[in-house]
């Protein structure tokens, strides 16, 4: 069973953007800042290093028992049921012995999207629309959620159940777009809710980080009229919050 004490990997899917490591490494100072005392490293799955398996390796080459691993993902999709899974199977066929408890990703999961996650949507729009309660005296009528993409109907889903909660805490109609793999792009749900009467409209960012997808969903929704475009979650204190809670809850039902 894995305990309070047990190191943290963060683990992303990395990025060619320096920006993205970075960004990820920020967050990994704000987890461990956040509870002083736990050991947090980051690792990415591609356009590393630090590979998962190696960070592995080196924490029980140092004495550790058990590892808890946090997908730095808003969505179960292939990355993380497949890159992560593949890379423990081989940090494992490598010769990794200690436990290794896999956390949820940090998008919704059965039990819809987590408060903190809101909270830092919230955050990063506030950021560009100078209003927290965004449309509720009128600055922001209207939000588009822009996301990655994916051909995952399931993992699509819940990036549409996060923008219906968004929505729902800023008392505006929320659509989502998506910068590849499926219709409709950021800008085309900007020019949907400007047909059916919004006037301003903002985009809240479901990425972690700056990259080409994020750069190209921000372009089109730009070009859609869009007036405000909310930053990646980054290092923001909810994000950090969110990636203990997930943490805390692999840890009561380990």
């Amino acid at each position: 069973m894995t305990g309070a004490s047990d190191p943290v990997v963060l683990v992303a899917h990395g990025s060619r953007d320096p920006r993205a490591a970075a960004v990820t490494e920020a967050l990994t100072r704000a987890v461990a800042a956040a509870r002083p005392g736990l050991l947090v490293r980051a690792s990415y799955l591609d356009h590393g290093p630090p590979h998962p398996g190696a960070v592995l390796a080196g924490l029980e080459a140092a004495g550790h028992r058990a590892v808890v691993l946090v997908p730095l993902l808003l969505t179960a999709a292939y990355h993380g049921r497949v890159d992560i899974p593949g890379a423990l199977a081989a940090a494992r066929d490598a010769g990794l012995r200690i436990p290794v408890r896999v956390t949820d990703v940090l998008g919704p999961t059965v039990a819809g999207p987590h408060p903190e996650l809101l909270a830092g949507l919230r955050r990063r729009l506030s950021e560009v629309t100078g209003d927290r309660s965004a449309g509720r005296d009128g600055a922001v009528d209207g939000v588009v959620l822009a996301a990655a993409g994916t051909r995952d109907a399931a993992a699509r889903r819940t990036v549409e159940r996060a923008a219906e909660a968004l929505g729902a805490t800023l008392d505006v109609p929320t659509r989502v777009g998506y910068a590849s793999a499926s219709p409709p792009t950021a800008g085309e749900a900007v020019t949907a809710l400007r047909a059916a009467g919004a006037r301003r409209v903002a985009v809240a960012t479901y990425f972690l980080a700056p990259g080409r997808l994020h750069g190209s969903a921000m372009e089109s929704a730009r070009r859609a009229g869009a007036v405000g475009l909310a930053a990646p979650l980054g290092d923001a204190p909810e994000l950090a919050r969110l990636v203990l809670a997930r943490v805390d809850e692999s840890r009561h039902t380990a």
